[in-house]
């Protein structure tokens, strides 16, 4: 696991400091290797288990989203799309794993979380509303489950994939906020460091 780990960060750290200063061919490479790096760390998990194939399966479908994301603007529904199906991947592995509790806090924050977000950034959104607004539902839900999971049974793992999740809901606020509202400094590199590390807790939880 150490080399598998020291490739993704040093490929991460590449693809985040590009998204900062860096030329875009760089991030164009970069991102993909990462996320494959991550696919691989993911297979090399000491016990695998069918469930463990969600996770593969949302890396895979978050490799696709992030593919369709470079190309022109006539592609952002599809790679929203794809996004939404890496979370909804995710939700049902942290969903097998649950053991029903109820924390009421958290769900309520992450609906005040997810309609700030959506009022911030709804009229901007033009024909993407609808794919938007449940792409953002399916990570809040992603979220809560993740957190729920924590809440019932603190260990390192279920505390590892609900950081995992927390920052890919991070991420996706700072992504869409700056790309449909107001953009910002380092908010690409911002975006792309949670996203790495987003996946990486939640792939990090296989092994524990």
């Amino acid at each position: 696991m150490l080399w598998s780990f020291i490739a993704v960060c040093f490929s991460g750290w590449l693809y985040v400091d590009a998204s900062y200063r860096g030329p875009a061919w760089q991030r164009w490479i970069f991102k993909p290797i990462t996320l494959l790096l991550l696919l691989v760390l993911a297979w090399q998990a000491p016990v695998f288990t069918p469930l463990y194939y969600l996770v593969l399966a949302g890396l895979v479908a978050s490799l696709i989203g992030d593919t369709l994301s470079q190309l022109p603007e006539n592609y952002q529904r599809y790679a929203i799309g794809a996004f939404f199906l890496s979370h909804l991947l995710y939700t049902l592995w942290f969903a097998s794993q649950l053991s029903f509790s109820f924390f009421w806090p958290l769900p309520v924050a992450l609906l005040i979380i997810g309609a700030l977000l959506l009022a911030t950034i709804w009229t901007r959104l033009d024909t993407l509303q609808l794919p938007v607004a449940l792409f953002i539902g399916v990570t809040l839900v992603m979220v809560w489950l993740a957190g729920e999971q924590w809440f019932y049974r603190p260990v390192d793992t279920s505390f590892s994939g609900f950081v995992g999740a927390a920052l890919l809901l991070l991420s996706n606020i700072v992504w869409l906020g700056s790309h449909y509202r107001q953009r910002f400094k380092a908010d690409n590199a911002i975006a792309a460091a949670c996203y790495f590390a987003g996946h990486f807790l939640i792939v990090r939880a296989l092994y524990l």
